[in-house]
């Protein structure tokens, strides 16, 4: 468990780090696009570049949002139940979000394969598309992971708390 929630806790850091890079350029891109526009000289791709960088930086820092609950969550109806029923609820979405996760990133990862055997390119700047479908499928199996942290944390918890 001990070994799970470091690793889960490892690679969300290090995903939210290179995510924040992307956003970072994703920055000077736009900034140094509007600058030139000025002068007659937009950068092309710009839209391109922004399209992919946005995916990696959504799917990169899903894990991390997750860990640390920032997030938005609407708790109307659960709120009302008692502690027990709250753990169970909570068990059972984060391993359902845990297997969706993983579904998803396997077939993420299925079609990144397909653009690389077929050489699939962005229009404007010839930009290899499927390294960014890998990357979105490796945030989407660390958020995985991290929901299968949480929900074994959820049923150790319970367990403590009985005793």
């Amino acid at each position: 468990m001990d070994l799970l929630d470091k690793l889960s806790r490892l690679l969300s850091y290090a995903l939210l780090w290179l995510a924040g890079l992307m956003l970072a350029a994703m920055t000077v891109i736009t900034c140094l696009n509007v600058f030139l526009r000025m002068f007659g000289y937009p950068l092309n791709g710009t839209f391109e570049l922004m399209g992919l960088f946005g995916a990696i930086v959504t799917a990169f820092a899903l894990g991390y949002s997750q860990m640390t609950k920032k997030h938005i969550a609407i708790d109307i109806v659960v709120g009302r139940f008692g502690n027990r029923t709250k753990k169970m609820l909570n068990f059972i979405n984060y391993l359902l979000s845990a297997i969706f996760f993983s579904i998803a990133a396997y077939h993420i990862a299925s079609w990144a394969g397909i653009l690389m055997k077929t050489g699939e390119v962005t229009e404007t700047l010839r930009i290899i598309f499927y390294p960014f479908a890998y990357g979105v499928a490796l945030g989407c199996a660390v958020f995985a992971l991290v929901f299968l942290n949480e929900s074994l944390k959820s049923v150790l918890k319970e367990q403590e708390t009985d005793i």
